[in-house]
Order: structure tokens, then C-alpha cells, then sequence
């Protein structure tokens, strides 16, 4: 009989980020990687339960949190002050664009942003400086919709 693996179907370095794998917190980081855009945990925890797949909404918090200070998720906040978190796919550091109507994102060129970033802390002397950046206005899309109908 084979071993229940918890971990099969995910990348080996995304579960190494996440410290102690339960099948739980498997379920998390894939169902957070089958997200498109940015997502709350409340819905991710949502989503999960109407696919079948109980688990805790802590544990939902914890993994989400981790996997983001593992830096392998991009966080945003909503309108509301919200944590919102996408799936990274590979280590680089991103910011995006995110329409507050209808959520979707896109990534920008940061290169500038990032480039500024260094300077700051080489010129200042500082060692491990964080930063944020977010972008919000509406998509072209919502902005049509939006437009007053002539």
C-alpha cells in the first residue's frame, strides 16, 4: 500500500518553504497555486471548502503567511486594508497593477522601483530594506463600463 505523500503533485522547493507539510497545508499552497490573481484567505478558505477540501481557515492564515515570508508569494493589501496573496512562480520580487474593481492584476516593469530600492540602502547605509509598492485604478474594461453611456 503505498505512503500517503501530502507533498505529491508539488514542486519540491515551494514545500521545503513551508516548513512541516500536513496534508492540510499541501492543500493550501496548491490551491493557492491554482489561483490566477490575487486572493484573501477568507476566500481561498471558502474556495477550498466548496471544492471538498476542509481545512482550518488558521491554517489557511499560517501557510499563506509563510509561503509569503518565504518570499514565494506576492501580498497586496484591498481597499479594506486586507492581505491579499498571489503564487510566485519563481524568486524575483514583483509588483503589479490591480484593478479595485474586478481584481485583476498584472505585473509591471519595476525595474526602475527596485533599481531606486538599492540605491537607497547602498547610499544610506541600511542592510535589509524592504519595500512596497502598489498600484491600483481600474482596467480598461472596468473604465468602460464605468463611463457614462452617451
Amino acid at each position: 500500500m503505498p505512503r500517503n505523500r501530502p507533498y505529491a503533485g508539488l514542486p519540491a522547493r515551494e514545500v521545503a518553504l513551508i516548513g512541516r507539510l500536513t496534508q492540510q497545508r499541501a492543500n493550501v499552497l496548491k490551491a493557492l497555486m491554482a489561483v490566477e490573481g490575487f486572493v484573501g484567505a477568507q476566500a481561498l478558505h471558502s474556495r477550498m471548502a466548496d471544492d471538498g477540501s476542509p481545512v482550518g481557515l488558521t491554517t489557511v492564515y499560517r501557510t499563506l503567511n509563510a509561503f509569503a515570508d518565504a518570499g514565494r508569494a506576492d501580498v497586496v493589501r484591498d481597499d479594506n486594508g486586507e492581505r491579499l496573496f498571489r503564487y510566485r512562480p519563481g524568486p524575483d520580487h514583483r509588483h503589479y497593477l490591480v484593478c479595485t474593481a474586478c481584481g485583476l492584476s498584472m505585473p509591471v516593469d519595476s525595474g526602475p522601483v527596485e533599481d531606486w530600492v538599492e540605491k537607497t540602502a547602498r547610499t544610506s547605509g541600511f542592510a535589509n530594506v524592504r519595500h512596497t509598492v502598489e498600484l491600483a485604478g481600474l482596467c480598461p474594461d472596468c473604465t468602460q463600463e464605468q463611463a457614462p453611456a452617451r
